[in-house]
């Protein structure tokens, strides 16, 4: 274990027990307590000194023994509905892999792209973000990564080795995989954690629910501008490669599907279970227009979803599932414990008065909302560069509603652009796991991550800044 986590080890129950035994209170007793839970869970987060998921299960601990919240009230935002939206949305991806059809449409989209340097740079990134509206975006990146090392192993083979262009074509390839799929998840309410925690929280403490569809009016704009940005600064500003020429790319894509063979019955049955699925998601609101007394929400679709990729039989006779319990194993159980972590910090900020005294303490003072909003979206986007977006979002978000409700501002023109925020993660290897993954691949050196990363960083704060002023009042 090294110092940081050490230190954090010891430094997060020190903090929370100083906190508790301060003369005077800062808010009340028990928003003191609520304040020393969550600076606890936030230095055990930051450092990583324990499992983010394990610090996110302080509260089931803490809220009933500091008399903040009784351990029924606490134990239900562990069992949220919006966590079991996600569980659903989990076992679909788990679907996709197990059956390797994420695989197939991320080789189609690359194969359909095209095969010039700059087409198929654009095809990983079109492939990895749309895989990761849907599946987790280290798993589309995982996907992705050996098929851009083969491509970029025909450059290093040629004869001409492995000269400046080539070199920036695998920078464009590695940074546009990562890019696109922090970008990718944006999308969709179960694309991305932080999402499905400003879902969860509006839907516990504030009554507002944002359906499937209302969300992707949003977020599928904002994630297809953000990939042709990433793509634009990428090829035309940062790593050009205007020499490069090669025709082995196109070989390797089809020898790729080659070795997947014809779609099986198997990949057919995820795809249709899919298909419905996201229909259901897009039309729920219509659905339940023509037929008002089916009730369908996000969450019962997910969980029908879920349960037919178990209880629909592939082979009725050998008893065999499109997935079994057994596959769970590789399930993100840890990220429904953060939710539910998150969910109830969330609860307890509001129930202890922190959400109000911070309304208070902004309504009283003299700040220009445009000028909040922008320190807001910089705050959370430069933040998620150095801890868990999820995390993050779970501290920052009721307090970011407690501001919008100080500013008399709807929480929604706040909270959105500042959620997003956090998923825009492109200047360091540890802010996310797909920038991870591909630093790891050896072609990228970290000031090369960080001087794109600055740029489009940047870019980002604007463009939400925007999406705040402009695009948010027309849909909200």
């Amino acid at each position: 274990m090294d110092l940081s986590k050490k230190l954090g080890l010891l430094l997060g129950p020190i903090i929370f027990f100083i906190l508790l035994n301060l003369p005077n209170t800062l808010v009340s007793e028990k928003g003191d307590a609520v304040i020393a839970v969550a600076v606890w869970m936030v230095v055990w987060w930051i450092t990583e000194a324990v499992s983010i998921s394990v610090a996110a299960l302080l509260p089931l601990i803490l809220f009933p023994l500091l008399k903040i919240m009784p351990i029924s009230e606490v134990g239900a935002n562990y069992g949220s509905p919006i966590i079991f939206l996600f569980f659903g949305g989990f076992v679909m991806a788990l679907a996709l892999e197990k059956v390797n059809l994420h695989k197939r449409i991320a080789l189609n989209i690359i194969r359909i792209t095209g095969t010039t340097p700059n087409k198929v740079i654009l095809g990983f990134m079109i492939a990895t973000a749309a895989l990761s509206m849907w599946i987790s975006n280290t798993a589309s990146t995982v996907v992705m990564l050996p098929i851009a090392m083969s491509v970029i192993g025909l450059l290093i083979n040629d004869a001409d080795g492995f000269t400046k262009d080539d070199r920036n074509f695998a920078l464009n390839v590695m940074l546009g995989i990562a890019f696109s799929a922090n970008a990718g998840g944006i999308a969709t309410v179960i694309g991305t954690p932080p999402n499905s925690i400003l879902i969860g929280l509006l839907e516990n403490e504030y009554n507002i629910e944002i359906s499937f569809l209302k969300w992707m009016l949003i977020g599928l704009p904002f994630s297809i501008l953000l990939v042709t940005i990433c793509y634009l600064v990428l090829v035309k500003w940062f790593f050009p490669n205007k020499q490069l020429k090669f025709t082995g790319s196109k070989q390797i894509i089809q020898e790729e599907l080659k070795k997947l063979g014809p779609m099986s019955r198997k990949e057919k049955m995820v795809l249709t279970i899919f298909g419905i699925t996201v229909f259901l998601w897009i039309f729920r609101t219509l659905i339940n227009g023509i037929f008002p007394s089916l009730g369908l929400s996000d969450t019962i679709i997910s969980m029908i979803a879920a349960v037919s990729l178990f209880a629909i039989p592939f082979n009725l006779k050998k008893g065999e599932f499109i997935i079994g319990w057994s596959d769970t194993e590789k399930l993100a159980w840890g990220i429904l414990i953060l939710f539910g972590g998150g969910l109830a910090l969330a609860e307890g900020m509001s129930t202890s008065g922190i959400v109000d005294m911070v309304a208070n303490a902004i309504s009283t003072s003299e700040i220009s909302i445009l000028f909040t909003a922008s320190l807001l979206i910089l705050l959370m986007l430069f933040m998620t560069e150095l801890m868990s977006n999820v995390a993050l979002v779970a501290v920052l978000a009721p307090v970011v509603a407690g501001i919008a409700i100080g500013l008399e501002v709807p929480i929604l023109y706040l909270l959105i652009p500042a959620t997003i925020a956090s998923s825009c993660a492109f200047m360091l290897p540890m802010a996310t796991p797909p920038n991870a993954i591909v630093f790891a691949s050896g072609y990228i050196k970290v000031y090369q991550m960080a001087r794109v990363g600055i740029v489009l960083n940047l870019i980002s704060v604007v463009l939400l800044i925007l999406l705040f002023q402009f695009v948010i009042p027309l849909l909200f």
